[in-house]
C-alpha cells in the first residue's frame, strides 16, 4: 500500500518547524540512506513552501509601500 504525500503545512511557522526537525535527523547521521532521501525531498517540498510564503509577503509589503521599499528603522 503505498503512503499518502505529506500534507501542506498549516502555516510558515509549522513548515519551518519541520524543515528544522527534518535536517536535525538527516544531519545525525542515523537515517538509512532511503529516509535519507525521501527526507531532502520532503525538505525541498517545505522549502519551497517557506519561499512561496516569503514572497507573498515581500509583495503585499511592496503593495503596501506603494512599490517602493523604505528603510526599516527601529523606533
Amino acid at each position: 500500500m503505498p503512503k499518502a504525500p505529506p500534507s501542506t503545512p498549516a502555516t510558515y511557522e509549522a513548515a519551518l518547524e519541520e524543515l528544522e526537525q527534518l535536517i536535525a535527523q538527516i544531519e545525525s547521521g542515523q537515517m538509512p540512506l532511503e529516509q535519507m532521501l525521501a527526507g531532502y525531498e520532503r525538505g525541498a517540498q517545505l522549502l519551497a513552501f517557506c519561499r512561496s510564503k516569503l514572497d507573498a509577503v515581500d509583495q503585499q509589503i511592496k503593495v503596501l509601500d506603494e512599490g517602493t521599499l523604505k528603510p526599516w528603522t527601529q523606533e
